[in-house]
């Protein structure tokens, strides 16, 4: 069974709901959970958010986070996660931001991504250099990574 079959099941059975919001993967999260028959049981809504303007305007992250951490950073993906929480009928969100490439710098190489992980009582983030796999294969990991994120967190929640 595939991971977003997984979730459906466990999600549905627990009466929980997701959200997602993302930058780089710009919205493959979202197609994931969504291509399973009855994901509406378990996927309330997703935040494509590619521009520092969007992540503000759509999911509140703070001007002086981004300013001060960059939109690739582990303190933008939580805000990230929990904006898209507080904007949700969901119980866990999960979000998405780093370089897919090409491109980079020594700082913030390209294949960082930052996730970020929010639920009412759970802040978490990481990040991941998946290295300059080409903006596809970055992608491609970003998505199943953050997959996994979540199956880890509904099989951890309580029943709703």
């Amino acid at each position: 069974m595939s991971i977003p079959a997984q979730l459906l099941a466990e999600a549905i059975k627990k009466g929980i709901m997701i959200t997602c919001a993302e930058s780089c993967t710009g919205g493959m999260l979202a197609a994931a959970l969504t291509d399973l028959p009855g994901s509406s049981a378990m996927f309330d809504r997703g935040f494509v958010t590619y521009t520092n303007a969007a992540k503000i305007d759509l999911l509140g992250v703070s001007a002086a986070t981004l300013r001060d951490h960059g939109a690739v950073s582990e303190e933008t993906a939580q805000e990230m996660a929990q904006g898209a929480l507080s904007r949700s009928d969901a119980q866990i969100a999960v979000s998405i931001t780093g370089i897919a490439g090409p491109g980079g710098s020594d700082h913030k190489p390209e294949g960082r991504v930052c996730f970020g992980l929010a639920t009412a009582s759970k802040q978490l983030t990481e990040t991941h250099d998946f290295g300059a796999l080409g903006r596809a294969q970055v992608r491609m990991k970003a998505r199943d990574h953050a997959l996994a994120l979540l199956a880890k967190a509904v099989a951890e929640a309580p029943s709703n």
